[in-house]
């Protein structure tokens, strides 16, 4: 995504008025998606979005696991709960690139129907009780450092300046892109 459909979003819309360019680039993407599906009504919730009451629209991690995307590792996928009173939060992994990916969008075509369509279970690739633990201990409380994604041997993972750029605060981003709010 970075190095195919961010960069050169940015270098064709560097004179408009860009405030989240990786939101702005994925919208831009998925509109031009929708416009190619004219004959489907299409609808796009994208992950920054709220309902009134400060809940997201969809959850992000829990549709990529129901979808057979990603498998959401969760406490309950834990039978030696060694954390207590601590809050967990769960973590998607994907068979193939680890936590190297981003779950950007939800997009559901109201009006088609595929009643043959069968449900594929998310690959479950985080196999011993033993790295599970290791990737929610990672992904809860050493997050910055990007172990957690690193959780199974990947095939692909973000370039260096992907990461340079995730890892800068959101509000130094524009700086780095050589960029300014307009």
């Amino acid at each position: 995504m970075f190095e195919k459909a961010f960069k050169p979003f940015l270098k064709k819309h560097l004179l408009k008025k860009i405030h989240d360019p990786v939101d702005q680039c994925i919208s831009h993407h998925l509109l031009l998606l929708r416009e190619s599906l004219a004959d489907y009504q299409v609808d796009i919730m994208y992950d920054y979005e709220m309902l009134p009451n400060r809940k997201p629209k969809f959850l992000a991690q829990t549709a990529a696991h129901i979808s057979g995307a990603a498998y959401y590792y969760q406490r309950k996928d834990v039978q030696q709960d060694p954390w207590g009173e601590k809050k967990i939060f769960g973590v998607c992994i994907h068979p193939r690139y680890g936590g190297w990916f981003a779950i950007r969008a939800l997009l559901v075509f109201p009006d088609v129907e595929v009643p043959f369509l069968l449900q594929n279970d998310p690959i479950d690739c985080v196999r011993t009780e033993k790295e599970r633990i290791e990737l929610l201990e990672k992904f809860n409380f050493h997050w910055q450092d990007w172990s957690y994604r690193d959780v199974i041997e990947v095939k692909e993972k973000y370039s260096e300046e992907q990461k340079t750029y995730f890892a800068t605060p959101p509000a130094e981003r524009l700086k780095l892109l050589n960029l300014s709010r307009g």
